[in-house]
């Protein structure tokens, strides 16, 4: 008889095994421990409940949490989660074996990683692309390290200022531990500043440079000449990328980068309180074989049949990790499902549609923002669904004011500037609603 009933061990295995180590009893493990210290007494555990009981608490736990409207970005977008996706996820053939290994069995999961990588192909313009990212920043300090093994005797890698601040500071902490030398390009009229970045280039020791394709700001960068200086200095150009917002803007492929880096978050994923969300790296095929993680190939069986396998991962991942190139070696398969299941529901002009009624919604909330007399406009140029105004008044105040209302909105730069997004969730009704807040601010 087990001592307890899902414990798999015996009452005489644990003796054999106590005996073994030459120990009288489980209480003698903690004989190292002071007595003072040993709880003896009885746990404070609430009564059990049934189901409908658990639920009903719960419920009463999620009433206390304030339901905002969302108008705030920076990485993190409130896009429309079709109510499909869920049930899809936990179908069988997708929801198997964390790591597919044994590829006989893990069709599902290697066809939902070959379709990811497809499609994330696809919206980059790039030629490969991997399924082993665990987010945006982290994938952004992967294409670093990635960029100094592309590139020899080159050791310092240029960083806009005009990324998101969590991708720079992961990419510092990476850099930190590994050595690396970073160098920051400044900003100049809401854009990555060309001049500097070219000033820089001129000094021969650069292996790469990271630029947003939409920044901070919320601006839409304008590429044009980046990937000639950069090429012609021999570093690798890397996109940090919106992946939804690439439906609708020039590709990565044809701004002329190496590498494209972003976060599958505003592919349907909810927000989740910062997470999990999942990462996803693009290149060029010259670059394949750096690329870290996974990729998942088609290829046939014996009988001719279309099937799924792992065909390149480095080894030294798992067995010989002072040779890796990276640490990265599982991944976030599950939200790489969940984004190539909305990808594949969306499709590409649904994709265009929900940039379409984003797009709409920022500028109609910009645009009547200004209206109020309590902005003003700080950078005049083009922006998707997030944008960024010079508050007139208190921002904390003004913070204050909408999220007491309801809005989570208003997000503080570090110039003293304020962030705002709509996407397609957003209706006019609300923004109206907030806008009324704001002349009361």
């Amino acid at each position: 008889m087990a001592a307890f009933q899902y414990f798999p061990h015996t009452e005489d295995d644990v003796r054999a095994m106590l005996a073994r180590i030459g120990v009288g009893s489980m209480d003698d493990l903690y004989s190292d421990v002071p007595k003072d210290f040993i709880y003896k007494g009885e746990y404070d555990l609430p009564d059990a409940m049934s189901e409908s009981e658990v639920r009903a608490f719960f419920e009463q736990l999620d009433g206390k949490d304030m339901k905002l409207k969302v108008f705030a970005g920076q990485g993190a977008y409130d896009h429309y989660t079709p109510s499909v996706i869920p049930y899809i996820l936990s179908r069988s053939e997708f929801l198997t074996a964390y790591t597919p290994y044994q590829a006989e069995i893990s069709q599902g999961t290697l066809r939902y990683i070959f379709e990811f990588q497809s499609m994330i192909g696809a919206l980059t313009g790039l030629d490969v692309s991997n399924a082993s990212m665990y987010d945006g920043p982290t994938a952004a300090a992967e294409a670093v390290k990635m960029a100094l093994g592309c590139v020899k005797k080159k050791t310092r890698i240029l960083v806009s200022e005009t990324l998101l601040p969590n991708v720079v500071n992961t990419i510092k902490t990476y850099s930190k531990y590994h050595g690396i030398e970073l160098g920051f390009i400044p900003v100049m009229d809401g854009h990555t500043c060309p001049h500097h970045m070219r000033a820089e280039l001129s000094k021969g020791d650069v292996a790469g440079v990271i630029v947003p394709s939409v920044n901070r700001f919320g601006i839409v960068e304008d590429l044009t000449g980046f990937a000639d200086a950069i090429h012609e200095a021999g570093a690798i150009f890397i996109e940090y990328c919106d992946p939804s917002a690439l439906a609708v803007l020039k590709t990565p492929a044809e701004w002329g980068a190496d590498i494209a880096v972003g976060d599958g978050q505003s592919l349907g994923i909810p927000m989740c309180f910062g997470g999990p969300y999942v990462g996803f790296m693009a290149c060029r095929k010259d670059y394949l074989r750096k690329l870290p993680g996974r990729i998942v190939g088609e290829t046939r069986d014996t009988e001719g049949r279309r099937c799924f396998c792992l065909t390149l991962q480095a080894r030294e991942q798992h067995i010989r990790r002072e040779k890796a190139t990276s640490n990265i070696c599982s991944n976030e398969s599950l939200m790489a499902l969940f984004v190539t299941v909305y990808m594949s529901l969306m499709g590409p002009e649904g994709l265009k549609e929900v940039n379409d009624r984003s797009f709409a919604a920022a500028h109609y909330l910009h645009d009547e923002l200004l209206a109020t007399g309590k902005f003003e406009e700080v950078f005049d140029q083009p922006f998707l669904k997030e944008f960024t105004l010079k508050p007139l008044v208190s921002a904390e105040r003004l913070q204050e004011k909408l999220l007491s209302g309801g809005f989570l909105a208003a997000l503080p730069t570090e110039e003293g500037y304020v962030t705002f997004c709509a996407t397609e969730n957003r209706t006019k009704d609300e923004i109206d609603a907030l806008v009324a807040l704001v002349k009361e601010a």
